[in-house]
């Protein structure tokens, strides 16, 4: 049976050698109709005018795999850059994925599965940092999974639910995953606060759910952008993680210095306070 084409969706700044990897590591995967767009917002000379993403993206077109690139300025924030390579998605199904994430070459095919299996809004990859495989942290290494199919739920900012961000932290979802031996090729779904790095979504349920249309609600500095689409995805739809992962973080320096705008923080907390402040005066 064929399998519908799935967009990846890469946004991109000053970060060519990362940027090289990480497309390679897309043209290693086994799933057979994959569309790249990437978006780069280096200042100056583009990163895709860089010798090695140079040969990458030859070698993606050679194996015939459609490429789109994008040097997409002025930078108006990171909500701003996945709302337009939002825009430039045609799939039914589109993964997000950083510029420094390592994939597994059975990874996108098993969040396919998963995600259709399911019937959610998206299902992620966590990454793993391996620098951390040293540090065995058992108390952040609680897991829940879905007992029968995703179903929606809201998780807001500080609530308990929140904590489970936990497991992506450092290795800990690898240790955990190599305890208990989930096989690959029969992965389990795992309630999430959200997923960083490596996230598939239903496209039309992302954009009905309102994708990145937040953007011009914070300012140009501020992260959180992809954690706060998936909270608003995962109350209408659901959404999971994906055991084992098969997603690996390069753990290089953040591009984004100034984080003080969280947006789930800045949105969704202060939409909250508002929404029960609005119902408080009206009770008599």
């Amino acid at each position: 049976m064929d399998r519908p084409r799935i967009d990846i969706l890469v946004p991109t700044c000053g970060r060519p050698a990362a940027l090289a990897v990480t497309l390679t590591a897309v043209g290693a995967q086994d799933y057979p109709d994959l569309r790249i767009v990437v978006s780069d917002q280096t200042a100056g000379a583009s990163a895709l005018g860089q010798p090695e993403v140079v040969a990458v993206l030859r070698y993606l077109r050679a194996r015939g795999i459609p490429v789109e690139t994008w040097h997409h300025l002025p930078r108006r924030g990171m909500a701003e850059q996945r709302a337009f390579l939002l825009a430039q998605a045609h799939a039914p199904y589109c993964l997000f994925l950083d510029d420094d994430v390592i994939l597994e070459p059975d990874l996108v095919g098993r969040l396919h599965r998963l995600l259709v299996g399911q019937g959610c809004g998206f299902a992620g990859s966590a990454v793993h940092g391996l620098s951390y495989l040293g540090q065995e942290r058992p108390a952040q290494e609680s897991v829940t999974f879905w007992d029968g199919r995703v179903a929606p739920e809201t998780v807001r900012p500080g609530d308990s639910a929140w904590a489970r961000h936990h497991l992506h932290s450092a290795a800990n979802l690898f240790h955990l995953q190599r305890r208990l031996g989930v096989p690959a090729e029969a992965p389990r779904a795992y309630r999430v606060a959200w997923v960083g790095g490596c996230v598939l979504f239903d496209t039309a349920r992302l954009r009905v759910a309102g994708g990145f249309d937040f953007w011009p609600a914070l300012p140009a500095e501020h992260c959180g952008e992809d954690v706060l689409a998936q909270l608003r995805v995962m109350e209408r739809f659901g959404g999971c993680g994906m055991l084992p992962s098969g997603a690996y973080h390069m753990e290089l320096p953040t591009t984004l210095k100034q984080r003080e705008v969280d947006a789930p923080w800045a949105l969704l907390a202060q939409g909250d306070q508002q929404e029960h402040a609005s119902a408080a005066q009206v009770r008599p």
